[in-house]
């Protein structure tokens, strides 16, 4: 199986497929310009919970300035200390259902406002999006990079290893 065909089985978008197209995973993970198809490919090869949580919790500290809630601060910290190992499994869902909490208060309350200010916070910075998904594949590659690349290798070539 080739790295394309393991991206169509695992049901990837359209854009990724065509990008990744004719590359390896060793090359897509090198280059790939964003963070979210890396850790949504993290996720679908199933690289562990503990270093995916780690590149996710850095991921969002890349957006902890515009964080308003401490408990999404805290959730961010703690999906952090989780993939370091100095937090536990409950400590990590209770900061989350704590930040889920929070989000679900605030997207009840101002849902058409966030949605609005959202829309102008990317068009008015769009290179500031691009930028993020830029720094996001970065801590990807940093953190979970040879993870994805050792699981997706056994995955599609089973036999070589």
């Amino acid at each position: 199986m080739t790295f394309t065909e393991y991206l169509k089985s695992i049901n990837a978008c359209s854009n990724a497929i065509e990008w990744a197209e004719s590359k390896t995973v060793e090359e897509v993970v090198a280059t790939c310009h964003r963070g979210d198809w890396l850790l949504w490919l993290a996720s679908k090869c199933d690289i562990g919970l503990q270093p995916l949580t780690l590149a996710k919790g850095h991921c969002a500290n890349t957006v902890r300035h515009l964080l308003k809630d401490d408990r999404s601060i805290k959730a961010v910290d703690t999906a952090i200390a989780f993939g370091e190992g100095r937090a536990t499994r409950e400590e990590l869902d209770a900061a989350y259902a704590a930040a889920y909490a929070a989000a679900y208060a605030a997207a009840y309350a101002y849902a058409a406002y966030a949605a609005a200010a959202a829309d102008a916070y990317y068009d008015a910075d769009a290179a500031a999006a691009i930028e993020n998904r830029l720094q996001a594949a970065d801590i990807c590659r940093k953190y979970i990079g040879d993870l994805i690349i050792q699981k997706v290798n056994s995955i599609i070539n089973p036999t070589q290893l």
